[in-house]
C-alpha cells in the first residue's frame, strides 16, 4: 500500500518506502547539509514503558543501560549465546519509555524476544509503529518537525556512531574516521505529523530526500546495519560495534563469554571492509554478491552505494587473514566489478592488539 510520501512529485518507492526523488546525488548532499530530512519507511518503533525497563534492558543487552539518562542517545545488540548478532536496535530513553527503533524486517523478532523474557518484571514492550514513523536528517533539519513527546521530551535519537561510547572499543584506527563529522539523527513522530511532512514536501514547502541518500551517506561513513551487515555468523566485533554498541565492561548477558573472549584472547573470523568500486557507472552490486581474491570468494558484499562524493562504494565482510591490500572483484549478476579495498577492521583485531593508526585514502575528484 503506497505511504504517504507517493503523493509527493517525482517520488519513487517500494515496500520499504521512499527510495528518491528522482535525484539521489542531490538529494545525499542536501541530507548532509541539513536541507532536506529523510522519511525512513524501513524503520520500525517499539515502546517499552514499566518501572523495571532499563535495569531489564541492560541484563539482557550488550549496552549498559540501568544508568540511562532522559535524552540520552545509544543502541544495544542482542547476542545468541555464541556471541552472534540476532537483533539491534537505537535506544531513547524519555524518563517513562524506552524507545527502541529498529529495522522493520527485526522489529517482529525482537518484539516477540523481549516479551517472551518478561518474566515477572514490571515490563510491557510493544510495537508502536502504528502510531509512529521515524523521519532522518541533521540534528538542525529535525527541527522544523512536530517530533512525538509524549513524556514532554523530544523523542529524538542522535546516531552515537562513530565515538567510542564508555566501555566500547574501536577496532578501525583510520585517521580521520569517514563519520566523523557525521550529523545524523532519527525523529520518532505522529502518524498525523508524517502526513504532514508529506503535504509540505508535495506543496515545495519542505524539502526530502529518499533511502537511498540516507543509506549512501551511512555507507560513507562504515556504520553497519542490522538489515545489511548481519547475518548468522555476525559478530559485533568483525564489523566494528564494540565502539558504540557493545559496553565491556558491565555485568552478564548472552553472549558475553563469546564478546570478551574474541576481544581478549582471539581474533574475529571475518573483517569488514570499504570498498571503493570501479567501472560501475550502471551497476553496483547487491548484498550477498561475492567478492573473490583471484578465483577464491572471500567474502560477501553487504551494503553498496552511489555516494555524491566517494563514487561507488560498498561494505563488505571478508576473511580475517585476507590480505590488506588485496584488489577484489564482485561478481555480480551483471558481471564483474574490479574493487579496492579500505581497511576498517584490520585482521589483528581482537586480543586487545594495539594495531597501527592507517591515513583515510582520499576522495574521488568530482
Amino acid at each position: 500500500m503506497p505511504g504517504p510520501f507517493a503523493r509527493v512529485p517525482g517520488a519513487v518507492s517500494d515496500e520499504s518506502g521512499l527510495l528518491h526523488l528522482g535525484n539521489p546525488l542531490g538529494e545525499q548532499r542536501a541530507l548532509a547539509a541539513g536541507r532536506a530530512v529523510a522519511p525512513l519507511g524501513d524503520r520500525a518503533v517499539l515502546a517499552v514503558p514499566g518501572e523495571d525497563r532499563l535495569s531489564w534492558l541492560d541484563s539482557l543487552t550488550s549496552q549498559a543501560l540501568t544508568r540511562l539518562a532522559p535524552g540520552e542517545s545509544t543502541e544495544l545488540l542482542v547476542l545468541d549465546p555464541h556471541g552472534h548478532v540476532e537483533h539491534a536496535a537505537s535506544v531513547l530513553d524519555d524518563g517513562v519509555t524506552t524507545w527502541l527503533i529498529t529495522d522493520r524486517g527485526d522489529a517482529e523478532g525482537l518484539l516477540a524476544w523481549l516479551r517472551k523474557m518478561r518474566f515477572r518484571l514490571r515490563v510491557d514492550p510493544r510495537d508502536a509503529s502504528e502510531e509512529y514513523a521515524v523521519i532522518g536528517g541533521t540534528r538542525a533539519a529535525l527541527g522544523a518537525l512536530n517530533v512525538a513527546a509524549p513524556a514532554g521530551m523530544p523523542l529524538v535519537w542522535s546516531d552515537p556512531w562513530p565515538h567510542v561510547g564508555i566501555g566500547g572499543w574501536a577496532y578501525a584506527t583510520t585517521e580521520p574516521h569517514p563519520g566523523a563529522d557525521r550529523d545524523w539523527s532519527e525523529a520518532i513522530v505522529s502518524r498525523a505529523e508524517e502526513e504532514r511532512v508529506a503535504d509540505a514536501a508535495a506543496s515545495g514547502d519542505l524539502a526530502l530526500a529518499g533511502l537511498a541518500a540516507a543509506d549512501a551517506l551511512r555507507v560513507a561513513a562504515w556504520r553497519p546495519r542490522w538489515a545489511n551487515e548481519v547475518d548468522d555468523r555476525a559478530l559485533p566485533h568483525e564489523l566494528d560495534w564494540l565502539r558504540t554498541a557493545v559496553h565491556l565492561e558491565k555485568g552478564c548477558y548472552r553472549g558475553q563469554e563469546t564478546v570478551a573472549k574474541v576481544h581478549n584472547l582471539g581474533h574475529p573470523p571475518r573483517r569488514i571492509v570499504s570498498l571503493q568500486l570501479d567501472g560501475t557507472d550502471s551497476v553496483l552490486p547487491a548484498r550477498g554478491d561475492e567478492v573473490f581474491l583471484g578465483e577464491t570468494s572471500v567474502g560477501v558484499v553487504t551494503s553498496a552505494a552511489r555516494h555524491f562524493e566517494d563514487g561507488p562504494i560498498a561494505l563488505a565482510v571478508v576473511r580475517r587473514n585476507t590480505a590488506v591490500d588485496a584488489e577484489f572483484i564482485v561478481r555480480t549478476g551483471d558481471g564483474d566489478i574490479v574493487a579496492a579495498q579500505e581497511v576498517i577492521v584490520p585482521p589483528e583485531a581482537g586480543a586487545t592488539a594495539n594495531i597501527p593508526r592507517l591515513p583515510r585514502l582520499g576522495r574521488r575528484a568530482g
